[in-house]
């Protein structure tokens, strides 16, 4: 599978930059990838950069967000979030952005397939996915069954991923979509368990394969942190002991 060849070299990661850290030398015609190892929007340009080869042209600037440097408002990016990417003399930010943007302006394997109906398709999940993003994250410090909302927004990707039969992604074969999807399935399938003993896969075989296969592709997997460290930062966040 391309997916898993594309990303399979294994790098060694820089530590984070922390309000001590100098400014890299901006617009020096480095490319540069602003991301926080922990960010599930910044991981999905991590993924995209693997995916597609990019570990040798495009540079990975993580930043401690706990700690952040001044410069990275002052001087890199006005809205002081990540990911955001420095190209071509410019700095862009905004996840879903990036993945057009990396896909329209690098080499390497397309993230999206020709087929006009599963790009229809990949512009509708890629439109739903702050909507399970935001019901499921409004509901994990509740009490008592997991909401109907919830249970919804998971069946309708157990359905979604039953529409195209030629592969186990959203699209069939692995795509943006996936690429989308992936970091936000990962931190909600530990989060309700851990928080909510609650399994998103039970009775939804086809995200239980969809998460199984995603595991196996080299260009995720590297971006994956360690579980304990999502849920106490989760914990922290959510204000829970």
């Amino acid at each position: 599978m391309a997916a898993a060849v594309a990303g399979n070299t294994k790098e060694e990661l820089p530590p984070p930059l922390d309000s001590s850290a100098e400014l890299p030398a901006l617009f020096d015609g480095t490319t540069r990838l602003y991301i926080s190892y922990t960010c599930p929007y910044a991981q999905r340009i991590w993924i995209a950069r693997n995916y597609k080869g990019l570990q040798e042209k495009i540079k990975l600037v993580p930043i401690d967000l706990q700690n952040r440097p001044a410069w990275y408002k002052e001087k890199v990016y006005s809205g002081n979030k990540v990911p955001s990417l420095e190209h071509n003399n410019e700095v862009r930010g905004e996840s879903l952005d990036l993945l057009k943007y990396l896909d329209e302006h690098f080499e390497g394997p397309s993230m999206l397939p020709d087929d006009p109906e599963k790009k229809k398709f990949a512009e509708e999940l890629l439109a739903y996915c702050e909507s399970v993003i935001g019901a499921s994250y409004r509901e994990l410090t509740a009490k008592g069954d997991v909401s109907e909302e919830v249970v919804a927004a998971f069946n309708k990707i157990e359905e979604s991923l039953s529409k195209f039969d030629d592969g186990p992604f959203f699209l069939g074969q692995f795509s943006v979509v996936d690429i989308a999807y992936a970091p936000i399935i990962e931190r909600i399938q530990l989060f309700y368990s851990a928080l909510r003993n609650y399994d998103i896969t039970n009775g939804r075989p086809k995200l239980a394969l969809w998460i199984e296969e995603l595991n196996k592709i080299d260009a995720y997997s590297q971006t994956r942190r360690d579980p304990q460290e999502l849920i106490a930062g989760a914990k922290k966040k959510l204000g829970i002991n």
